[in-house]
C-alpha cells in the first residue's frame, strides 16, 4: 500500500538545536560546579527527553544532585532562547514542500509546547499537520505508544506511514508499532543506531527518493 503519512523526529531530524540545548544545559548546571557539557556531549545525551537528558548529565558530573532544580533552571533559559542558534537543516523546507501531497506529523520526546515553539521559530510549522511531544501521551519513544497515536488520529494503517529520525529510540518506536524507517544518518544517532531500520539517508534531500521506494 502507498505510503499516505509521513512522521518526523525533531531534533536532529528535522533541526539541529544541539548548540542551543547545550546552553540552556549549561544554564542549568552552572550554579552547581558541574563542569560544562560541551555540544558533543549534549549530541549524544539527547533523545529521550529533558528529564533523561539532565538526569544522564547528573549521573555523569555530579551523582547524587537533586534533580528537579536543574529541570526548571533548564526550562527557564531554554523557553526563551530554544531558537537562538536552532535551524533547519540545508534542504528541509524545499523537501517539505515537495512532499505536500503527505499529511505529516511531528512526534518527539521534546515536550509538545516546547516543540511547537522551536517549529515556529524555524518556520517549519506551516507544513505539519499535527505535533505530539513526550507528554502529549502517556509514553515516549521508543514505546510505539506515540507513532500507534498519531496512526489512529490520521485513520492510517502501519502500511501507509514511514517514520523519520536520527535515533535508536525513532527506530523501535517506528518498528513497534509496524511502519517502515527511515535513518536520518545526519542527526545525531551513532553510526549503529541505523541496523535496524528499512531505509538510511545521508541528508534531508534524499528523503523524497525513500518516500517513493516505501510506497513500492
Amino acid at each position: 500500500m502507498a505510503i499516505r503519512l509521513l512522521i518526523f523526529d525533531l531534533d536532529g531530524t528535522l533541526v539541529d538545536s544541539s548548540v542551543d540545548i547545550s546552553n540552556a544545559l549549561n544554564y542549568a548546571i552552572g550554579p552547581y560546579g558541574i563542569p560544562e557539557v560541551s555540544i558533543s556531549e549534549t549530541i549524544a545525551l539527547v533523545g529521550e527527553g529533558l528529564t533523561r537528558l539532565i538526569g544522564k548529565v547528573i549521573e555523569q558530573k555530579a551523582p547524587g544532585l537533586d534533580l528537579p532544580p536543574l529541570v526548571d533552571r533548564f526550562l527557564e533559559y531554554y523557553s526563551v532562547h530554544l531558537a537562538d542558534n536552532t535551524l533547519p537543516y540545508p534542504g528541509t523546507e524545499k523537501v517539505l514542500q515537495g512532499l505536500g501531497a503527505y499529511r505529516k506529523a511531528v512526534v518527539s520526546n521534546k515536550t509538545e509546547s516546547l516543540s511547537v515553539k522551536v517549529l515556529q521559530a524555524t518556520g517549519l510549522i506551516r507544513y505539519f499537520d499535527y505535533v505530539a511531544g513526550g507528554d502529549t501521551v502517556s509514553e515516549k519513544k521508543p514505546s510505539p505508544v506515540p507513532i500507534l497515536d498519531v496512526l489512529s488520529r490520521f485513520d492510517a494503517g502501519p502500511e501507509e506511514a514511514l517514520l523519520v529520525g536520527d535515533s535508536i529510540y525513532d527506530i523501535e518506536a517506528g518498528r513497534a508499532a509496524g511502519v517502515k524507517t527511515v535513518a536520518a544518518l545526519y542527526g545525531y544517532g551513532t553510526a549503529s543506531f541505523s541496523s535496524q531500520a528499512d531505509c538510511r539517508i545521508t541528508s534531508i534531500e534524499e528523503l523524497p527518493e525513500a518516500v517513493r521506494q516505501a510506497s513500492g
